[in-house]
């Protein structure tokens, strides 16, 4: 068996004092993410919903990241906004 020198030992505890502060430098950018992406899937569910019950009276819009977004970080301001804004363009 083969012999845990005191270098091996402290190397070992280095090693993971350093994943463990690159764990916490990376944690918050990845949380960041996590929210934006499921902020979006949640804007996109609602404007799929919305697209079905508006395609009855021929109006939809476009389902895209952009649009996405503004609705699932604004809510229905911004869907209200993006239909205001669609019917102002044309």
């Amino acid at each position: 068996m083969p012999e845990i020198g005191l270098n091996t030992v402290i190397a070992a505890i280095f090693g993971l004092l350093v994943l463990y502060y690159l764990f916490r430098l990376l944690a918050a950018p990845a949380r960041l993410l996590l929210r934006v992406l499921l902020t979006g899937a949640v804007g996109a569910v609602v404007l799929f919903i919305f697209n079905l019950v508006a395609g009855f009276f021929g109006f939809a819009l476009g389902i895209n990241a952009v649009t996405a977004l503004i609705v699932g970080f604004m809510g229905l301001p911004g869907l209200i906004m993006l239909i205001v804004v669609q019917k102002m363009l044309g």
